[in-house]
């Protein structure tokens, strides 16, 4: 397999924040686009993933990708999420400047940083709880960026994700990636002022993404435990949940 197979195997959208500011371009109308694309159905799964990561045991919360604090509002939000510390995070300034004016109002629990999923040399090792990320793998080298979520986390700590699945009956699978390459370029031009090049790496990292049983193999592999996943709306995206290996005498 050459290198560059393997890295498009590693960043299902083949995308490089450092090479395009897509993201920083449309900070603005990201969550409207959100509502495009899914029609509305992504505010039902940042619910239930907020409900998840708030039921974890964790003192101290990282949440890389955070984007516009969407789901670290919702978990903020929880009650018995008071008196516990959340690290919000992404590489987009513009994401993390309308993050900030979200959540304003947990400025004393809450710290904004910004950082590189894949690489956080700021972050002690076995220094954070539980770690979440939501949406954000299929745009990263998510290789890279689950070993640095085991590096970070406590030994004991829990991995909690949010990511593009698949259905499992294929036709009808088949049928939703059809729909995504015929309507979505089209409904994301419209919405984003004709940068085609949103939609376009969102399109490629749904499309090329592994399946839940694919992915839940690859969190094993990197030596996660307790791997579990539960699909949303028939598979389009799933849950995953994993805690890192306690340490032993």
């Amino acid at each position: 397999m050459s290198t560059d197979d393997t890295a498009a195997q590693q960043n299902a959208a083949e995308f490089a924040w450092q090479n395009d500011d897509v993201f920083g371009r449309i900070a603005a109308r990201y969550d409207q686009l959100c509502d495009v694309f899914s029609f509305g159905i992504h505010r039902l799964w940042k619910r239930r993933v907020a409900r998840r990561i708030a039921n974890e045991e964790w003192r101290t919360l990282l949440d890389g990708a955070t984007g516009t604090g969407d789901i670290i509002l919702r978990v903020l939000a929880d009650a018995s999420t008071q008196g516990r510390t959340v690290i919000a995070s992404d590489v987009s300034t513009k994401m993390l400047a309308i993050a900030e004016q979200r959540l304003r109002s947990f400025q004393d629990t809450l710290s904004l940083r910004l950082l590189d999923a894949e690489n956080m040399p700021s972050i002690p090792t076995d220094s954070i709880d539980a770690y979440s990320i939501s949406l954000g793998l299929k745009i990263c080298n998510r290789h890279l960026a689950i070993q640095e979520a085991l590096r970070v986390l406590t030994p004991g700590g829990r991995l909690i994700v949010l990511e593009a699945s698949n259905i499992r009956w294929k036709l009808l699978h088949r049928a939703y990636l059809t729909y995504m390459a015929v309507c979505m370029p089209a409904l994301g031009w419209l919405a984003s002022g004709g940068d085609a090049s949103a939609y376009s790496y969102l399109l490629q990292g749904v499309r090329d993404f592994p399946s839940a049983e694919q992915f839940a193999q690859e969190l094993l592999n990197h030596g996660f435990e307790e791997v579990e996943f539960e699909r949303l709306s028939l598979g389009i995206v799933a849950i995953h949940s994993a805690r890192k290996p306690r340490k032993r005498p």
